[in-house]
């Protein structure tokens, strides 16, 4: 199919955008943490049941000790960092500054790409990816902060904080996401064979939910997971977070990760940005303004060329 990896790096962006709604009304309700453990559960038993289907296995198959070392440690950096970071981030200081943030990982992504695959990017691919980062962050910019955290956290919620807190923690999700994106094609592609994307998916949630559960017992967290499964409503937030982004959206990264350069796939999956104004306008009846629409169609541009070109 045409295009196969730009359709799955875009639908990354949609599922992703939908996700960041979801997910950021959970961890207002029962906190970040609490949030990211409950959505990897679900996830993985989505996926224990849709391997069954497809394989006749619960558990990952077909995967050797060294994809599963990449998968594994992708997993651990930019499932369990990675988005504890920006889950975070996204109850502190909301969801459009933390997107703009986010719209750094392509850079990361390239550069780390780079020094540890050896990929190169064509002179019109960096054109492409920096009217496309333009675009994004001529959207997001536009709003101040005091209208970007709609939240009003109390002080004594877990994930209350300072503006420059949670820049720090978009940075650091924009770190671990970029580098899970890379570990993930290092264990798809070049750990002994090829693992097709819902497979590497699966042992990259198996391994996050260990290493995050691990975190919670260490700590003496368990109990918290009790207390938040009283509140429906936070898991109804997480159960439709989980089946979009864990789910469908790590999913479709993997698929365009594995048909097109990882700097590319990251671009296109930070175009979250501007698929995250309707759902804004919707949700929160946020007005779009006309320098919103440009920025848009800033961005579209840049997509195209990365496209076309």
């Amino acid at each position: 199919m045409i295009f196969i990896g730009e359709l799955a790096g875009l639908s990354t962006a949609l599922l992703w955008a939908l996700t960041s709604v979801f997910f950021s009304e959970s961890g207002r309700r029962i906190g970040s943490l609490t949030t990211n453990l409950i959505r990897l559960v679900m996830a993985v038993l989505m996926y224990a049941c849709l391997s069954f289907f497809t394989t006749g296995y619960i558990y990952p198959h077909g995967v050797n000790q060294w994809q599963y070392f990449w998968l594994g440690l992708s997993g651990l950096v930019g499932l369990v960092i990675g988005d504890g970071c920006g889950f975070k981030a996204l109850v502190m200081i909301g969801p459009r500054l933390t997107t703009l943030v986010y719209s750094s990982t392509p850079i990361v992504t390239t550069i780390i790409a780079w020094i540890f695959l050896g990929e190169q990017l064509s002179l019109i691919d960096i054109l492409g990816i920096s009217i496309t980062i333009s675009g994004i962050s001529w959207v997001v910019l536009e709003r101040r902060f005091k209208n970007v955290n709609h939240f009003n956290l109390s002080r004594d919620h877990p994930d209350s904080g300072s503006l420059v807190k949670g820049v720090l923690l978009a940075v650091g999700a924009a770190i671990g996401q970029a580098t899970g994106l890379v570990l993930a094609k290092q264990g798809m592609s070049f750990a002994g064979g090829a693992v097709e994307p819902l497979t590497a998916s699966y042992v990259r949630m198996v391994v996050a939910l260990a290493g995050l559960g691990a975190v919670f017992a260490a700590r003496g967290l368990l109990p918290n997971i009790i207390k938040s499964l009283r509140d429906g409503r936070a898991l109804s937030f997480c159960a439709a977070g989980a089946v979009v982004g864990p789910f469908l959206g790590v999913w479709m990264s993997l698929v365009a990760i594995k048909y097109i350069a990882a700097g590319l796939a990251a671009t296109l999956n930070s175009t979250t940005p501007v698929m995250i104004l309707p759902l804004v306008f919707l949700w929160y009846k946020e007005k779009i303004s006309p320098r919103a629409v440009l920025g848009a169609i800033v961005t579209v541009c840049g997509v195209a060329i990365i496209f076309l070109f």
